[in-house]
């Protein structure tokens, strides 16, 4: 897909993560300052009805975000929603995929809608999301 002529129904290269590991989400957790300890703390995750700590919801929204920005340019962004789906273990593998929605004219900027989602191996939704971009 070209970022510069993004027509409606191109599809966003995939990227495919390596497993999240509970380093990733101790390294997010320190980043975000979110040090709730059902993210990290295995005795507490378990007491709390859990196998493991659960990933923090706002990792694999900021990559799948991230990922996008990384295309079109992150100061090109106007506009993010998500929706969270499912929740994120330890060792689980994400994808992150894409497609333009939507290519359209606003104030004399070109703009393009996305709608974006985070899977699991098995194909499960993690997270859906909706940007908007200004086209260089």
């Amino acid at each position: 897909m070209n970022p510069v002529d993004p027509q409606v129904g191109d599809k966003l290269d995939s990227r495919r993560l390596a497993p999240i590991t509970r380093t990733d989400i101790v390294r997010y957790q320190g980043a975000s300052g979110d040090f709730e300890p059902i993210h990290h703390d295995e005795p507490f995750a378990r007491e709390a009805g859990y196998e493991a700590p659960l990933v923090v919801g706002m990792l694999p929204a900021g990559i799948l975000t991230a990922w996008a920005a990384e295309i079109f340019g992150p100061m090109h962004t106007r506009r993010t929603r998500i929706r969270w789906k499912a929740q994120v273990w330890p060792g689980d593998i994400l994808k992150c995929e894409g497609a333009v929605t939507k290519v359209y004219g606003v104030d004399d900027e070109r703009r393009v809608d996305l709608e974006l989602a985070c899977v699991k191996e098995d194909g499960a939704a993690v997270v859906s999301a909706w940007m908007t971009f200004v086209l260089p």
